[in-house]
């Protein structure tokens, strides 16, 4: 499975499972990171680090740590 670090620009995937735990985890879905939401990736910075991220209709920068541990999949077009 991959996870959103490896996403590439312009893709959109859905948020499968979270890996981890405690207080980073709970951070993370605070921000509206939950299982099941779209995550369209807008931009990487150019050393990778951070990704910036559309998710809920609002912009988010995560880092490269973080975005680690979101395991993703492919939105499938219809």
């Amino acid at each position: 499975m991959e996870t959103l670090k490896n996403v590439k620009c312009g893709r959109t995937v859905r948020v499968v499972k979270m890996e981890g735990g405690g207080a980073v985890k709970r951070r993370i879905m605070d921000m509206g990171i939950t299982r099941g939401v779209e995550i369209f990736v807008r931009k990487v910075a150019p050393l990778g680090d951070p990704i910036e991220i559309t998710v809920r209709g609002y912009e988010l920068s995560l880092r490269k740590e973080d975005a680690e541990s979101i395991l993703v999949e492919p939105v499938q077009t219809r």
